[in-house]
């Protein structure tokens, strides 16, 4: 069945990747050279700059990096933002170098991406993804500025998730995981849907997370701490953890930073090399770790109600037709991980303007709430309460307002999605009616600019 009505030969030109750049260095490290191989793939130009993250992944290959940049084109088109999409990798096992033999690394990497105009804030802006964070991202914005002087005004926005100090944004870290909160607040509290069992919250529901990385961590987080969540499993490569009660986050994340794993906290039990950690009972669950992580081998076994994606494509083509079939409901990835490019487009936008968010007009708010407290205290006789005073009179910091504006997008483009169900209820799940939304935005762009 079609949903989407484009002209001749339009969906192939869609489909395709625009380019893929293979390069190969070396680095001189302990006594010799070693070669590293790289990719830096740009699906779509129909809006420029392209956005994406660079992963340093040792499985990593060409046909990984164009199928993760294709789904950057859509995600930026869903969410509305105003990047075609790009993904770069580098085949690479982090943990078998050192930050200093890593810094020369990512260096001479830049520096490739630099010389095929693959990097540049007007051009091609990378940003952090696995195996990566704000300290490669710092190290790739020092190397460009070293090889473009003349361009060191903007050159703070050549990539995106810096540190503060290095020009970043209040929240960015946080940026997906707040994302996943808020998509699946705004899929409960939509009066469309059936919500998770008829409920339109999360308290006390039970959650299950695979993957405790940025993602998963943050996910968790807000979900149990935001939501009155449960987070009864967390799984992890070597194994997994649970407690039905619900698991202590912030600890657990502390535990895994002290000792390298999730395995030994002493708030659940553990289970060693247990790979089923997503197949126990559960409201939701949040895969938030690779590909493919539920597939025609263990769908059936999936007993969650909701499957929020938080990974690029962790439920296969086959697992996704097995799971609707049995009445799960999924919110895709599309959707659901979009947060982390929102919030690196405000980003973007800070680096450019050289303005701090809130920075024309955070006193003035203060002073307009200082003013509202004050009448209502003169009308009422009674004094504002102390408890939440302070908050009310706050005028925003970054942070309130990265979260402000996070949280208005997904609200907005869930939305769309909701509404082109309901107007084409055919589509007959989520998954479809946010690529029809996310294809038919690319489409009226192509055709805006002639091709």
């Amino acid at each position: 069945m079609t949903f989407l009505d484009l002209p001749e030969g339009l969906a192939e030109r869609i489909i395709q990747c625009n380019s893929t750049y293979t390069v190969r260095f070396g680095v001189r490290l302990r006594g010799r050279m070693y070669s590293f191989i790289g990719w830096r793939s740009v699906h779509s130009e129909h809006c420029e700059p392209v956005k994406g993250g660079i992963r340093y992944a040792p499985e990593a290959d060409a046909e990984e990096v164009e199928a993760l940049a294709a789904l950057m084109t859509l995600k930026c088109s869903l969410v509305d933002v105003p990047f075609g999409g790009s993904k770069g990798a580098l085949k690479i096992d982090p943990r078998e170098w050192t930050p200093q033999e890593l810094e020369r690394i990512t260096r001479r990497f830049t520096q490739e991406l630099n010389k095929r105009g693959l990097i540049g804030p007007g051009v091609n802006v990378p940003a952090p993804d696995i195996g990566t964070g704000e300290r490669e991202m710092a190290w790739m914005v020092d190397e460009f500025r070293r090889a473009n002087p003349t361009d060191v005004v903007n050159a703070r926005a050549c990539v995106t998730g810096k540190p503060l100090s290095k020009g970043g944004i209040a929240g960015r870290t946080e940026a997906t995981g707040r994302g996943v909160q808020f998509s699946v607040q705004s899929f409960l509290r939509d009066s469309r849907t059936e919500g998770l069992k008829g409920r339109r919250d999360l308290k006390d529901a039970s959650v299950i997370v695979q993957g405790f990385g940025n993602v998963g961590y943050h996910a968790a987080k807000f979900l149990s701490e935001g939501d009155g969540a449960r987070v009864t499993v967390v799984a992890e490569r070597d194994g997994c953890i649970s407690n039905p009660g619900g698991l202590a986050i912030e600890a657990l994340k502390q535990h895994q930073i002290r000792t390298g794993s999730i395995l030994g906290f002493e708030g659940g039990k553990s289970h060693a090399n247990d790979m089923a950690g997503i197949e126990q009972p559960c409201d939701v669950l949040i895969p938030a770790a690779m590909e493919n992580a539920i597939h025609s081998g263990n769908a059936e076994r999936i007993k969650a109600h909701l499957v929020v994606e938080a990974a690029n494509g962790p439920i296969t083509f086959e697992a996704d037709k097995i799971l609707r079939s049995r009445g799960v409901t999924i919110l895709p990835d599309l959707y659901v991980n979009s947060g982390g490019v929102v919030v690196s487009y405000f980003e973007w936008v800070k680096n450019l303007t050289h303005i701090p968010f809130g920075l024309m007009e955070r006193r003035r708010r203060e002073r307009r709430n200082q003013t509202i407290a004050a009448a209502l205290e003169r009308m009422t006789g009674k004094e504002f309460p102390a408890d939440i005073r302070d908050e009310f009179l706050e005028g925003g910091a970054e942070i309130d307002l990265v979260r402000s504006g996070l949280e208005d997008v997904m609200r907005s483009t869930w939305g769309r999605i909701a509404d082109l169900i309901e107007e084409q209820p055919d589509l007959g799940d989520y998954r479809t009616a946010a690529y029809v939304a996310s294809i038919r935005q690319v489409a009226d762009a192509y055709e805006a600019i002639g091709i």
